[in-house]
């Protein structure tokens, strides 16, 4: 997979940071693999826009993690993803990933704002 960025390529993840060069960005691969025993994405479904050497990338993902959880479940976990591609030539140059990390939903103070907030909007 490394093979596929420039030397100099950075990627950003949420709640990570950045990784700088191939060899950081297989670390953290790495480590995002230990909490995710599989993840699949809706290729079908995906928007994919671009411009000159960007690529971006909308769609939804579902998988399970180590622990069993499955996701996405809907209620506070809904699988979105926006990737956005810079490219140097064939190569991946940068990589910014939006995502919510919280697959398995364990974030209790995001998910308990979520469901006061969905609440507030069913009472309207």
């Amino acid at each position: 997979m490394t093979d596929l960025f420039t030397p100099d390529a950075v990627m950003f993840y949420p709640k990570f940071g950045y990784a700088r060069g191939p060899a950081q960005i297989a670390v953290f691969a790495r480590g995002l693999a230990r909490g995710i025993a599989e993840l699949g994405h809706e290729i079908d479904g995906f928007t994919v826009l671009s411009s000159g050497d960007h690529v971006i990338v909308e769609g939804v993902e579902r998988g399970t993690t180590t622990s069993g959880v499955t996701f996405p479940d809907g209620e506070s976990t809904y699988g979105l993803f926006c990737n956005v591609f810079e490219f140097e030539g064939e190569l991946i140059t940068r990589l910014h990933i939006y995502v919510d990390p919280d697959f398995a939903a364990t974030d209790e103070d995001g998910v308990a704002w979520g469901r006061s907030v969905r609440e507030d909007i069913a009472n309207l």
